[in-house]
């Protein structure tokens, strides 16, 4: 136990963000942020808190909660006047050398609810405090507390199993780091074993031994999951089948419908299916 622990801290200590708050109080009316680079923290002291996405994801909170973004994605928050939302909103910034395969290993959202999560909930009303009194150097504590929830929450998120940790291993591998960030800057591309190996400067049977062991799956295996998470992120957007394929890297919409139906057993149209509401005749 503590090797995992250990090689947890070790990750933590190799993933270089920060986090910098940018707004304090209640909000009546809407704001929409995102699409500058950053990623975005909204923690909620009181009241009500709708979040929309430009791709249609809806989210209420209505107790004290946080909701991280990892992404730059464009989002709208909302408040009326009657609903009186109290909150601390935070951007976020990873390091470019990380950046790009850790928020692609991250879900669109990460829903935190303050009252049930001891430490990391201690942070937050700290934070609050800091955030809703004016006191000498409150901008530098409210970024430095900011920062150490964010340290929390990705922590938390590991421990649950929402992130896997050997991605995380392999994002602060001095070798491994440059072949993630190569095949998620194209991961289209028909990448072989040999021109994965030769990006982390190895030989073939190390390159495949050391990312087998450090991430638990194969280069390839990695590159078809990388572009499943893709096409569905697509398929949510209402794209065609044959347009995603191509877009993550087939030729065809009947071979990324076999991937579909070798990793989750149902078809893409299946698929959407099920994550979708069904349509009641009135």
């Amino acid at each position: 136990m503590q090797n995992v622990q250990d090689n947890l801290s070790e990750i933590l200590n190799r993933i270089s963000f920060s986090t910098e708050v940018f707004y304090s109080g209640n909000l009546c009316g809407v704001q929409t942020l995102g699409g500058n680079g950053a990623g975005h923290l909204h923690l909620l002291e009181s009241g009500t808190l709708t979040i929309l996405t430009d791709d249609g994801h809806k989210v209420i909170m209505n107790k004290p909660s946080v909701i991280f973004i990892p992404g730059d994605a464009v989002h709208r928050i909302i408040s009326s006047e009657s609903q009186n939302a109290k909150l601390v909103c935070s951007t976020v910034k990873f390091d470019a050398a990380n950046k790009d395969s850790l928020v692609n290993s991250l879900p669109q959202f990460v829903y935190f609810n303050i009252e049930s999560r001891g430490q990391a909930g201690s942070t937050v009303q700290w934070l609050f405090e800091e955030a809703f009194n004016e006191r000498l150097g409150r901008q530098a504590m409210l970024d430095k507390l900011s920062d150490i929830f964010l340290l929390q929450l990705l922590r938390h998120v590991m421990e649950q199993g929402v992130i896997l940790q050997g991605v995380l291993s392999a994002m602060v591998h001095p070798q491994l780091s440059k072949v993630l960030n190569a095949i998620h800057d194209k991961p289209q591309y028909a990448w072989t074993l040999e021109e994965m190996a030769d990006v982390a400067a190895m030989s073939r049977s190390k390159f495949a031994a050391v990312f087998k062991s450090t991430v638990g799956q194969t280069p390839n295996d990695y590159v078809t999951g990388l572009r499943l998470a893709m096409a569905q992120k697509l398929l949510r957007n209402d794209k065609p089948v044959n347009i995603v394929a191509t877009e993550v890297g087939y030729e065809h919409g009947s071979a990324l419908a076999r991937i579909f139906r070798k990793k989750l057993g149902l078809s893409p149209k299946e698929w959407l299916q099920t994550i979708r509401p069904v349509k009641r005749a009135s």
